[in-house]
């Protein structure tokens, strides 16, 4: 059955093999999200030493390298979509804004890995891998598929403007709060601090939360079921991330403020 109100929001999706590939990312992305509430993390960031005794296996790389095998396929495959889908002429600006965006997101993503972030330990090779394709793998879908809405009917109800501002509101807000994390750290230094400023005073992971916003901008930018999937999946598992990051806080500080939320200001 339809629901009217998401079909004036969302293209019809042109064949049953999306509608599978739509529902298999939203399961496998909100499952990550499950994993995290019941404590199994992905071992990276602080959850690289978990609460648990078992150390994680595998090749180790430095966090850096890991971060940038984490991100650079994905934002190459952003960049090869020029290529292999260039403006036809007849001025698809939504694909082309779509485009952009998925590529711009992971393009600064590397910037702030070589330029702006500051790394203590290492990464699992393995884990780094993984998490890399599922990246590459979201990006290739969300043009891939809305390559395949070309030509169908546009959405009643059009979303694309209001999601290039959502999306650099992210962008910019994300940016800002990786700053502040960065500043908290003195030369030489890699111990954990409680951060401050900003969103900080509210929430735990405001970047997190912006996070979620540039994906949000983004489903709105294409508008297809598979992106708006990508979304809530990916919001699920970063909400169940700041949840433990809120508790490992907690854990580690006695004078965690205990007003401080995890991502969303004043309700969780």
């Amino acid at each position: 059955m339809k629901i009217p109100m998401l079909e004036k929001l969302m293209f019809d999706e042109p064949s049953i093999w999306i509608t599978a590939t739509t529902v298999a990312t939203l399961i496998s992305t909100a499952y990550l999200g499950f994993a995290e509430m019941i404590g199994n993390h992905l071992q990276y960031s602080k959850f690289t030493s978990s609460s648990s005794d078992k150390k994680p296996q595998g090749i180790k790389v430095s966090s850096r390298t890991g971060m940038l095998i984490l991100y650079t396929p994905a934002f190459l495959a952003g960049v090869v979509s020029f290529f292999v889908f260039p403006d036809d002429g007849d001025g698809d600006l939504r694909f082309l804004l779509l485009k952009f965006a998925v590529t711009f997101h992971f393009f600064k993503r590397d910037l702030e890995v070589l330029f702006v972030h500051k790394y203590s330990g290492g990464m699992i090779l393995g884990l780094i891998i993984l998490i890399s394709i599922f990246y590459f793998s979201a990006v290739v879908g969300l043009i891939v598929v809305h390559y395949l809405t070309l030509g169908i009917p546009e959405p009643l109800i059009d979303l694309k403007y209001i999601g290039l501002i959502v999306f650099m509101l992210g962008i910019l807000g994300n940016f800002y709060h990786h700053n502040l994390l960065v500043k908290l750290r003195k030369p030489n230094e890699k111990g954990y601090k409680i951060p401050q400023g900003g969103l900080f005073n509210l929430v735990i992971c405001p970047h997190y939360l912006f996070e979620i916003v540039v994906f949000v901008g983004i489903s709105f930018i294409s508008q297809t079921p598979f992106a708006f999937a990508c979304t809530f999946g990916d919001s699920l598992y970063l909400i169940a991330r700041s949840y433990e990051t809120r508790k490992w806080y907690v854990n580690k500080f006695e004078d965690f403020p205990k007003n401080v939320k995890c991502v969303i200001p004043y309700v969780f």
